[in-house]
Parts: structure tokens; sequence; C-alpha cells
């Protein structure tokens, strides 16, 4: 067993200071660290040469097959391991309901009572991989201080051996998992003693022993009258495999809950025509016993129960994790470029493929929706208008819904020998239709850097994802269009541009929330008609409702300006043109007639923020102003004014609470700091100006609600 080679030719003896070459490096190191805090399985992960991903090196305790959807893992992946090693810390899921909330892709393939530690390894200057432990559901929900401080402390040395051969340029090789004693061939038959087979075989109901990899170590004679297989056919096999009853994932799923959870557990299944057998599973670290016998009175107990003959194939719960797993990271995607990313992030290091291409198809032509690992600009933009009748395994993919794999580059030449005219130095593509609703909506194209073959397991796999990006991209490009949708109605009703004041510069932002439909109802406007008027407000919602509302409103501050109409009176006319409309919905509003000849402004409030002031002298201050209540709610409110001067180099800052507002921030603290910030750089170009505010708000960054900010700055020349 090696586990380091230290790149010496043969016969060449390493020298004395580099200490015993060829241990097993990672298994020795986590099979201590199992030992030491009393955990029952774990891993150990590498980071992969020049990727950012995270390659399962070594597992101990469990079959491999139970982690198969994270052999290979994106760094960015949202699971325990990468998060240890991207944030450099100690990870602790403490049971079943934890890791639902936190990690439901893993929750989703392994939905057992077990809790989790994840820990990074690295050193000061370099990452070099990841280790998670495990340990039955029986585990205090708190991890101690002594399992932390042993934890961290085997995988500072592992990190420090890694360094170490790292420095030296020793590869860390291959080392098998750390599993129980398998069959132990001829003798797979005995106990131990020939008295204690005996007392077994005596006995009237079924015995059975399981290794970790589910395979039968040992059956007795009862065992194997009721299982309906003679003993010599069960050993060293899986019973989900030699029983045909058996072979519902259901079964299996029970013998991996048990081993994970160290939980006995039961469950009964049908022997064909109408025998009803009860199976009992007692785990321990080094496997499984289980009792079998026949089970009375569970007609009612086996509604439900798979019945035999399914056509479920032995390795099916594994190929189904491997899916959910990856089914779950693709529910989190929102628009065509989230999907991309996270098959990118997710599938390609799953399946150990090296680049992705999503195709979609436009007006009759391939369109390219995104692309990871091409390096040569010219391969992509082959794909990209496209022909649908050319004849490329791309295209014909999408026509016919069939998928294509090409284990070689001589094997896609030979049927497409005009598809690379330019080389995009890959070996190997698997070509999955997205098929959704029934119809084409895309091609994935996987591609590989070695020669690949694609066993019919591995297809079988890779076109159940192809189904499961196809819904993904559906969702993606609906929600999509409706985002440009959104989009566009909202620049229709706020001002394209902001019309010359004089006297006055002003410039604007706007932001919509980031929840719902990424519209809503902040408003501002600056009316350029003699004498210029300003207005900001605020209509409750993010929807289309209060959008629509939002452009009625403004519409109407604009038309009442417009005849002349006094800021109170222009607040009391919108208030009740709000209440006739019978909405039930409010809103908030800052109206302000400018008056450039004396540098002044006359200033209405309806429940709005009030608005910040900056002196030439940098001095800001919160302008304290009369008003009335919210828009929408009384219809004889009157709405008082206030008039405040602004000298020359004077900034104004209206705004909405989506600025200011934020559930973790005191609002007074954040007004303070827009203050400090506008004081601060108050001096600067207005479009700066207003960046600044909104990049530094913390409100903003979270964007919870809708911002709208409109600056004005006094010139002196009006």
């Amino acid at each position: 067993m090696v586990g380091v080679s230290d790149g010496r030719g043969p016969g060449q003896p390493p020298p004395a200071a580099r200490g015993a070459v060829g241990r097993p490096l990672l298994s020795l190191a986590l099979a201590a660290m199992l030992d030491e805090v009393h955990a029952h399985s774990g891993a150990v992960y590498l980071l992969a040469p020049d990727q950012p991903v995270l390659e399962m090196a070594v597992m101990a305790g469990m079959p491999r097959d139970f982690a198969a959807p994270w052999e290979r893992v994106g760094l960015s992946a949202p699971i325990p391991v990468a998060q240890a090693l991207r944030e450099r810390r100690l990870i602790w899921v403490s049971g079943e309901e934890e890791m639902v909330r936190r990690y439901p892709r893993i929750a989703v393939v392994l939905p057992y009572p077990f809790a989790l530690a994840a820990l990074p390894l690295a050193t000061r200057d370099a990452a070099y991989g990841a280790v998670f432990v495990t340990w039955p559901a029986a585990h205090p929900p708190v991890l101690s201080d002594w399992e932390r401080d042993h934890l961290s402390a085997a995988c500072d040395r592992l990190a420090l051996r890694l360094e170490r051969a790292a420095a030296e340029r020793r590869p860390v090789l291959a080392e098998p998992d750390l599993l129980g004693t398998g069959p132990s061939g001829g003798t797979a038959g005995s106990l131990g003693s020939v008295e204690a087979a005996r007392m077994v075989s005596r006995l009237p109901y079924g015995l059975a022993a399981l290794d970790l990899h589910g395979r039968v170590s040992f059956a007795n004679t009862a065992a194997a009258d009721l299982l309906g297989l003679p003993v010599a056919e069960l050993l060293g096999t899986r019973l989900w495999t030699s029983v045909p009853w058996l072979s519902d994932p259901m079964y299996e799923d029970r013998y991996r809950g048990a081993l994970l959870s160290q939980h006995v557990t039961s469950f009964v299944a049908l022997r064909p025509p109408s025998d009803w057998l009860s199976f009992r599973l007692y785990p321990s670290t080094t496997g499984l016993s289980v009792r079998i016998s026949r089970a009375r009175a569970v007609a009612e107990l086996g509604r439900g129960t798979p019945g035999p003959g399914d056509g479920t194939s032995p390795s099916s719960l594994v190929t189904i994790s491997r899916v959910l797993g990856l089914a779950g990271a693709l529910t989190e995607a929102v628009g065509v470029r989230d999907v991309v990313q996270l098959v990118a992030d997710e599938i390609v290091p799953a399946v150990g493929s090296q680049a992705l291409m999503i195709l979609g198809s436009q007006s009759g032509r391939l369109q390219v929706l995104g692309q990871r690992g091409y390096r040569d600009r010219r391969a992509v933009e082959q794909f990209h208008g496209t022909p649908l009748s050319a004849p490329t395994p791309s295209t014909r993919v999408l026509s016919t819904g069939a998928p294509a794999f090409f284990s070689s580059r001589q094997e896609l030449e030979r049927l497409y020998p005009v598809r690379y005219a330019v080389r995009d130095d890959f070996a190997a593509w698997a070509y999955l239709p997205l098929i959704a609703s029934g119809r084409p909506v895309g091609t994935c194209v996987l591609a590989y850097a070695e020669p690949h073959p694609f066993p019919a397991d591995e297809r079988a796999v890779l076109t159940s994802l192809g189904g499961l990006i196809a819904q993904a991209l559906e969702r993606a490009r609906l929600y999509d269009a409706k985002h440009r949708l959104a989009h566009g109605l909202q620049q229709a009703l706020l001002p394209h541009s902001l019309p010359q004041v004089p006297g006055f510069d002003a410039a604007a932002r706007y932001l919509p929330a980031t929840q719902g439909m990424e519209i809503g109802g902040d408003f501002y406007d600056l009316v350029p008609t003699p004498p210029p008027a300003a207005v900001i407000g605020d209509v409750q919602g993010h929807n289309v409702t209060a959008a629509g509302l939002m452009g009625q409103l403004r519409t109407a501050v604009r038309a009442f300006t417009t005849v002349g109409q006094e800021p109170q009176e222009v607040m009391r006319s919108t208030n009740r043109l709000l209440m006739d409309l019978g909405v039930e919905l409010f809103a908030s509003c800052l109206y302000l007639r400018l008056d450039p000849a004396d540098g002044s402004a006359v200033m209405s409030r309806a429940g709005h923020p009030p608005p910040l002031l900056r002196r030439p002298d940098g001095k800001v201050r919160v302008l304290d102003l009369a008003g009335g209540p919210l828009l929408g709610i009384d219809p004889a409110a009157t709405y008082p004014t206030t008039r405040v001067g602004l000298a020359p180099g004077s900034v104004l800052v209206l705004y909405t609470d989506g600025l200011v507002e934020s559930p973790d921030v005191d609002i007074e603290d954040a007004l303070a700091e827009l203050g400090q910030r506008l004081g601060e750089a108050g001096r600067t170009p207005l479009d700066e100006l207003a960046d600044c505010l909104v990049r530094h708000s913390a409100a903003a960054r979270e964007r919870a609600d809708d911002v709208a900010l409109l600056l004005l700055r006094a010139r002196g020349d009006g």
C-alpha cells in the first residue's frame, strides 16, 4: 500500500530525513482521526491540480457509493467540505433537521439521522483539501471542545505533511478505502467455532451477516429457506441483487440508513406470491446483522410496500442518489446564467468532464446560452448561429431528442467529418438532449480532455441529468423573459433622463428589489415647467400593481404641477386621486417646488423619509419638515409646507426607505452613516456621489426593498 511517492527511481533508497515513505498517508491519518473522536465514518478530499474542484481521495467506515454524488465537487458547492475549505473553518451539522435546513442537497440523498463535521486541510500559505467525519444519530447536538481540538489538530498535522510532500515534490498516490473485512471465501459460513455455527443453524429464524458493502458474509439455513436461495448463492452477494423480490431501492435504502445512523432498522417485504417476511437490521461499524422471520398481520403494513419485479436495477439507488443530489443543485438556479454556472460547478466535476456548453435555438439556428472550459473563442463561435439543418451532432441531438456519445475524436469525426474545422483540444464528448414539456429546448455538450468510454449505466445517468437540466433551463428562460418584461415596464414608467433645470444640477438612481418580480413602486421625477419641481415617492409593494399605480401617481404629480398648483395642493390632489382609484395601497411622497432666483425650495411631505441637506461648508443635517399622513389613508388630509434655503454648492438628497432601512441596522445609525458619507463625498460630481451613496448602503446591497435616489445641487446661477 503506497501513500506518498518520493519520485526516485528503482533501487534508489529515499534519504533518511524523509522517513518512512510508502506509508498510506491519508488512510492512516483518517483512521486515527476517526478513532480519536469515536466517529464511525469519514473521508479526505484533495484539491484537483489547477482546478477549483475537490476530489475524494480516501473514505473510511462507509462504502464510497454512499458519497457517489460528491466524489468530485466544485469548491463553490454548498456542501460542508467545500464550505470548510472556502471559509477555512470547522463546519458542524448536528443532525438531520439541521442538514435539511442548511444543506438540502445532501439531505435529499441521505435523509438519515447522523452528525457531521467538516474541516479544511490548509496551512497558512496553501490549501490542500478538506475532511469530513460522521457520528451516529446518538451524538450530542453540540460538538465538544475536546472533539474540536482533536479534529483541528489532526487536520493541521495532515496539512503540514501534505505541505512537506508538496515541497519535496512527492505526489500523494491513490490509497484504498478503509472498510471492514469482506467475505472470507471458503470460511464464510463459519462463525468462528463449529459449536456456534450449530447453535445458529438450530434457531427457527434466519440470521445473516452483511459487510459494509452490503454483501452477505454469513447466512444460516433458516435464512436461506426464507429467502428461497441456497447459502452458497447468497454468500458474497448483496441481498437486493441476488434476491429478485428485494431489488427495490427502498430495501437498500434501509441498509444505508442503518449504517449511517447506527440505528436498528426494520422493514417488511413480500416474497411472492403471498409470504410477508420481516427484516431487522442491527448495525455496527463493521457491518450489519440481519434477523429474518415470517411477519404476522402485515397485510395493512404491506400496502404501499413496493412489489417485486419492477425492473429496478441493482445499482439504481446509487444512480438515483447521484441524480437527486444534482437535481437539488438545479432547483437553486434562477436565470439561464445561473443554470450554466450550477451545471459547471456541480455536474461537470461530478461526471468528470472538463468543459461544458449549453445550446438553445432561435430563428432556426443554434444559440450558445453559456459555456465553461472552452479556451479557444473560435471553438465556441463555430456553434453559435449554426443552422438547425446542418449535419452536426448538436443539431442532430436537438432535432431528434436522442443523446449521442463519442468516446474519441476519431469516432466523432468518422460520423461528422465537417464537425471540427476548428479544434477544441478535447478527446471525448457527450451530447445530451434537453427536453422539457415534451419538446426539445436545447443541447448540453460535455467535453472530456481524454478519451472516455461511456458504459450503459453512465449513459443512463447523463441522459437523466439532461432531463433535469432541461427543466431548469426552461424555468430559467421563462424567468429571464419575465425579468426583461418587468425591467422594460419599470424603465417605461420612470424618466428616461433628467431635464435641465435652471440653477440646479441633478442625478438619480433606481435599484429594484431582488425579491419578487424585481419591479416596484418607488419613483422620482424632475419637472422643468417653471417654476421647476421635484418629487420622490414609494408605493407599497414590489409587483405590477405597485408599478402601475406608481406610473399613475407620477403622471398625476406632473399634471398638477403643470397647471400651477402649489405644493400643498399637489399633495392634496394626489391623495384624493389615490383614494378615488380604490386600490387599497398607500404611498409615501416628498414634493418640492424649486425657486432658483432666491435659492430656496418649498417642500411638502406625506409620510416620506426626511431629506438630507449638505451645506457648502460640508455640514450635513436631516431636514425636519412639516407634513401629513401617507397618501391614500385620509381623504381630508392636509400637507403643510416648509421653505428651505439652498445656498450655491448645497446638495439636497431625496431617497426612499430602501436606501436606509435594513433588518440588521438601526434607522438612526443608517441615517448617520448616510450623512457622514454625504459630508465626505459631497463635492464630487453628482453621478459619482449617487454611485457612492448607493454602493456604501448596507440596505441597498441587500435590496430587500426598492431604492430610489434623487440628488439636486444648487449652482447659484438661476
